[in-house]
Formats: C-alpha cells, sequence, structure tokens
C-alpha cells in the first residue's frame, strides 16, 4: 500500500504566520533542534543569559512586560519567546519503515483537539519512549505556543505524523505488524489484558466522544482502563499516559 503523506507534527496545519512558543523547555527544545528554523527570539537580560542561542539567529531584549504582548492573557511566559517556522513535513510510511525492529508503541489519536490534550499527550509519549504520534490532518490543533508549552519541549523529538485518512493509516500501521488497541469505556477487556507481546498501536478517542465508530472498526482489540465505578472516565491525556506506561512496563518484563 503506498503510503499517504503527512505533516509532521502540525506543519502545514498553520493557518497564517508562524507560531511563538515561550518558556524554558519549549524554547530551549527548539533551539537545540538542527530540524527547526528559529525565526527571532525575544527575552529579559536574565533569561537569554541561559541559554545558547545558535549563531545568527535574531534575537532582542525584553521587559517581562513586553513579552506579555506576546502571549495569552496570564500566561507564565518565563521570560522568554521564540517565534519558529513549523517542521518539514514526514511520511507515515518514514516513520514504520525506519522502526521494522522496534517494540516501541504509536499512539494515534482521533480528532483529539484541544492543545493543551495534544501537548499533555507529546510529553507523555516523550516520557515513555513512544516511535511517533499519529493525528489525522483535519482535525487536530495546529502547531502553537499553548500546545509547545504543554509538551514541554517533546515537540522537538517525537515524530507527530499528520495523515488525510486515519482508517487507512490504521490499515498501513497493521501492515507492519502492530496490534491496534483502541481505548473505550464500553470494552470487555482490560488493557493489561489486551497488550500484544510487542508493537502495540494505541488509539485513543476525542475528548468526550470518543472513538468514532469506523475508527474502532480499525481497530484489533477494544479495551479499557480498570479504573474504579465511581469515575466515569479519565481525561484523554491521562489515558494515554497511562496507557503508555502499560506498554513500557510490558517491555521492561520482557528484557528483564
Amino acid at each position: 500500500m503506498s503510503s499517504h503523506k503527512s505533516q509532521r507534527r502540525r506543519g502545514a496545519a498553520q493557518i497564517s504566520g508562524n507560531p511563538k512558543f515561550w518558556g524554558r523547555h519549549a524554547v530551549t527544545a527548539a533551539l537545540e533542534n538542527p530540524e527547526r528554523r528559529i525565526i527571532k527570539v525575544w527575552g529579559t537580560r536574565e533569561a537569554l543569559a541561559h541559554v545558547d542561542l545558535p549563531q545568527g539567529v535574531p534575537f532582542q531584549f525584553c521587559e517581562g512586560s513586553d513579552l506579555a504582548r506576546f502571549v495569552p492573557r496570564d500566561t507564565p511566559h518565563q521570560g522568554i519567546v521564540a517565534e519558529v517556522a513549523p517542521l518539514e513535513d514526514v511520511w507515515l510510511s518514514d516513520i514504520l519503515g525506519a522502526h521494522e525492529d522496534d517494540d516501541r508503541p504509536i499512539l494515534i489519536l482521533d480528532q483529539v483537539t484541544d492543545p493543551h490534550n495534544v501537548g499533555a499527550i507529546f510529553r507523555s509519549a516523550a516520557a515513555f519512549d513512544a516511535i511517533a504520534v499519529v493525528t489525522q490532518d483535519r482535525h487536530a490543533p495546529p502547531e502553537s505556543g499553548v500546545l509547545a508549552k504543554s509538551a514541554s519541549g517533546a515537540l522537538e523529538f517525537v515524530p507527530w505524523v499528520r495523515v488525510v485518512n486515519l482508517a487507512r493509516a490504521l490499515e498501513e500501521i497493521a501492515e507492519h505488524n502492530y496490534w491496534r488497541i483502541g481505548l473505550s469505556g464500553h470494552a470487555d477487556t482490560t488493557l493489561n489484558k489486551a497488550l500484544a507481546p510487542r508493537r502495540n498501536a494505541l488509539v485513543l478517542g476525542a475528548e468526550g466522544e470518543g472513538m468514532r465508530a469506523n475508527i474502532e472498526d480499525h481497530c484489533d482489540q477494544l479495551a479499557k482502563l480498570p479504573i474504579s465505578e465511581q469515575m466515569e472516565s479519565l481525561n484523554v491525556s491521562n489515558a494515554a499516559a497511562i496507557a503508555l506506561y502499560a506498554d513500557a512496563a510490558l517491555r521492561q518484563s520482557k528484557a528483564d
């Protein structure tokens, strides 16, 4: 099957202008990423004294109050803001082909649109060593300062694969021997019983609505997290972190 093109972590999803990142972790990670083009950096003298600016990157000293115009109201910018260019596109087939002998998971998000949640999911994906995060191109947030701040630098080293058709992407993922597990509250099986010994693809649905029926149909198995009956569900970013931890724990037990 021919692979369909995807924007690497939000690239062409930016509607107008370039995103501005703020906060030490998000900006420092962007500066250290050789694939990221930095357009300009603004910062206080104190903040910039602790940053290794690449040669040739334009920068401007500012007071903290001046930086407030770059960020949402009452957002802690930590004294530094950077305007960046979106990262280049990537193909799903490139990610899959580069990890044929890799047991680490892939994370698939079905129309998860909140940038705070997506950023937090990237942070968990980095913490638990996921290969990539896959989303639909049209129903995911663009690269933004809010998302980058929530990701705490993870946007720079966890590939974000944007695809036109998520169902076809799941078919391609299956062709590379991933066991596709959809997290759903109405599943009968718990996640620990559903995880395959190797190569799991973890699929999570949108906040509130969950996975679409067509996406569920493209999963090999549905599974639920064994949470207390006192709570109906978890926030999608929390669910992603737990699922990624469960996969990592299974891989570690095999290694031991």
